[in-house]
């Protein structure tokens, strides 16, 4: 099994464990239907992409609108911190703005997938050269949600990001065009 979907299966496997019990012991939680909503997440990825290969935390953060119980737009901050090898680092920190569309399986547990545009500030310290690309690319995703409370709800997600880099800024010596990025995390949306 690869070592991202062992990851995911174990961000999903420890989200469920967590939560699932509390989901249990709200026996018909009175779900809104709709309104704007917070949340916060942390998790890890795995970057992929020649000198670029390197796993690390993230952190995010989000804004939304829950339109009614299928579909939602939301924007959101992620810092994916440092990663790369000893010649090649790389920092990413960006904006997104995405569509999510759920499917409700209980009042309490759904399902959902997002697309969305990911708007970026990738600085790359390469063979004594700095470069700053700024960027928006498409992302998507995937995740399960479980209503805790009536405004509380735990959430595990799994996305994929790709950055650009010019290999000619670096004479040739970085071998690839940019990493991409398989993330997993766990958070907790507020919704108001």
């Amino acid at each position: 099994m690869k070592t991202t979907t062992r990851f995911a299966c174990a961000t999903v496997l420890t989200a469920t464990a967590f939560t699932v019990p509390a989901v249990w012991a709200q026996s018909g939680v009175d779900r809104e239907q709709a309104g704007p909503y917070i949340s916060g997440s942390y998790g890890g990825y795995k970057a992929h992409g020649g000198e670029f290969e390197d796993e690390n935390d993230m952190l995010g953060a989000a804004l939304g609108y829950q339109f009614n119980p299928y579909f939602a737009l939301e924007a959101e901050y992620i810092d994916f911190g440092n990663f790369g090898e000893d010649d090649v680092e790389g920092k990413l920190k960006g904006a997104g703005l995405s569509a999510i569309g759920r499917l409700p399986l209980t009042d309490s547990f759904g399902v959902y997938g997002k697309v969305g545009a990911f708007a970026s500030a990738f600085d790359v310290d390469a063979f004594d050269e700095d470069e700053t690309y700024d960027e928006v690319s498409p992302f998507v995703g995937a995740g399960v949600d479980f209503r805790v409370t009536r405004q509380l709800t735990a959430f595990a997600e799994y996305n994929h990001y790709n950055v650009d880099i010019d290999e000619d800024d670096f004479n040739g010596q970085v071998t690839n065009d940019g990493p991409e990025f398989d993330t997993g995390r766990v958070g907790l949306k507020y919704q108001f």
